[in-house]
């Protein structure tokens, strides 16, 4: 690789280290290997039932996370700079559970399964930040399952609609 490019590359992943809330307590080498995605509005980062395991931290840009249904598209969160994506298909090695769609241009850093486990061993405040942000998605699923209660909406479809947003609500921007 020239010169010019290790260089370009280099000042990449600073900027992404600098720019993304998710990133800013992990050295940027150690994102050197690996790949951010560039997708435009509409363009599908994956479908439900696809079998990729990639998990994906958003540099730039929002993505949409819904899920197909009959009646059509449910929205389960839009996620914005700095959220995480994918790590249920990473960490259970299970088909998508859900679908990510660009709402413009989208810039994705990729990590892969093996770079995932490096990424741990090399920094376990990564592992620590996916573990806060799994925890927050708990924390707000049960918050909404609580006021849906209290509510009296105990209905089955009422607590399905809560259940199939509760892996991606934790970025408050969710709108069910």
């Amino acid at each position: 690789m020239s010169a010019l490019k290790q260089n370009l590359k280099s000042e990449l992943k600073q900027h992404l280290y600098e720019q993304s809330s998710t990133l800013q307590n992990i050295a940027p080498e150690k994102f050197a290997s690996e790949m951010v995605r560039t997708f435009e509005a509409g363009d599908l980062v994956f479908a439900e039932g696809e079998d990729s395991r990639e998990m994906f931290v958003v540099i730039e840009g929002t993505v949409e996370i819904f899920k197909p249904t009959p009646r059509g598209e449910v929205k389960l969160a839009t996620l914005e700079r700095g959220e995480i994506l994918g790590e249920m298909s990473l960490l259970e090695s299970l088909p998508r559970s859900a679908s990510a769609r660009a709402l413009g241009r989208v810039r994705l850093l990729a990590i892969q399964p093996g770079g995932f486990l490096l990424k741990i061993r090399r920094d376990p405040t990564f592992a620590f930040e996916i573990m806060q942000s799994l925890s927050r998605r708990i924390r707000v699923t049960n918050e909404s399952l609580m006021k849906a209660m209290s509510r009296g909406e105990t209905s089955i479809e009422s607590l399905k609609a809560i259940m199939s947003g509760a892996e991606f609500s934790a970025s408050g921007n969710d709108k069910k």
